[in-house]
């Protein structure tokens, strides 16, 4: 069953089914891209975007291509995006709002590591995109990898569809996900080591013994991919953790765009996600591009991680 297929058998919103069909169409485009042969789509294009980080030619790119997507969707009145200071307009009486990051982990391009796409819609509301996660109506990201996969959270339920690349349409792989409640991965950024928080070296700390018969209980696995590293965890069962650091007090990842879409999928799917004081979706932003510290991923491992507060 293909994607539209998929979306005619339910009961959704209009609107959000075709939000969610301006995604697949621009993926497939992003998915073009970065197969193609043409080296010119890849590397720096030499500036820097409002996050202060360098910006990738196919940055740029993805986020062109998903701009003119929704500008043709009158259910779509603003877009907010990582590459973006200010929001977005496209269309007056639009129900619905959308904040993206268009090509999460755009640096490892040019050493093949999996990149995606990152999708948050809220109803539009008086504070625009300064509402709490769990007021999202829809979260989705699409992972480009060795298979082009597309994860959709709506309606409570988390569904995954895989590209077919000839026939060009996302077909339904996997239905209601549900992520294991226990895992043996942790994905941390370990180069931070020396200024993370007691709880997370205790953690850390936890990962890393042994069992009775002197064999690991953990495995340590981080591809510095947001999407790459949940993907894995969200199906295998696992923990993604970027908590704040000396050069980021704050956190690295952003709330809106980033967190918020992926805490939502992992809610329904089972999973819990933090930014070790709070319930990341019952966090109310202050500002457009907010950055927070992020744990996500199997229940028990983030209660655990919790315990040592």
């Amino acid at each position: 069953m293909n994607l539209r297929e998929f979306l005619k058998n339910q009961k959704y919103d209009k609107g959000l089914c075709d939000i969610i069909i301006d995604i697949q169409m621009g993926a497939i485009e992003i998915f073009s891209k970065l197969n193609e042969e043409y080296y010119d789509y890849k590397g720096s294009a030499g500036e820097k975007n409002i996050q202060n980080e360098e910006v990738q030619k196919l940055d740029i790119i993805a986020n062109n291509i998903f701009i003119e997507k929704f500008k043709k969707n009158i259910f779509v009145e603003k877009l907010l995006s990582e590459e973006n200071k200010e929001p977005i307009k496209l269309n007056m009486g639009g129900k619905y709002i959308v904040a993206m990051d268009p090509l999460d982990g755009s640096s490892n391009i040019d050493v093949n590591i999996p990149v995606g796409s990152i999708f948050s819609v809220l109803k539009k509301n008086p504070n625009d995109f300064l509402q709490k996660g769990d007021l999202q109506k829809l979260a989705c990201y699409v992972i480009y990898g060795t298979n082009t996969v597309f994860v959709i959270a709506i309606d409570k339920q988390v569904h995954s569809f895989s590209l077919n690349s000839l026939k060009k349409e996302f077909y339904l792989t996997q239905k209601k996900i549900q992520t294991p409640v226990n895992g043996n991965i942790f994905s941390i950024n370990e180069g931070n080591y020396k200024s993370f928080s007691p709880e997370i070296l205790k953690y850390l700390e936890f990962c890393k013994s042994l069992d009775l018969k002197n064999k690991r209980t953990h495995t340590g696995r981080f591809i510095g991919s947001l999407v790459a590293d949940f993907h894995r965890n969200l199906i295998k069962g696992g923990i993604f953790i970027y908590p704040k650091t000396n050069d980021r007090p704050s956190g690295q990842l952003r709330l809106i765009y980033e967190c918020n879409p992926i805490a939502y999928i992992a809610k329904h799917a089972g999973g819990l996600s933090t930014n070790l004081r709070h319930d990341i979706l019952k966090i109310t932003p202050t500002k457009n591009h907010e950055r927070v510290a992020f744990v996500v991923g199997s229940k028990n491992m983030v209660q655990k991680l919790l315990s040592f507060r």
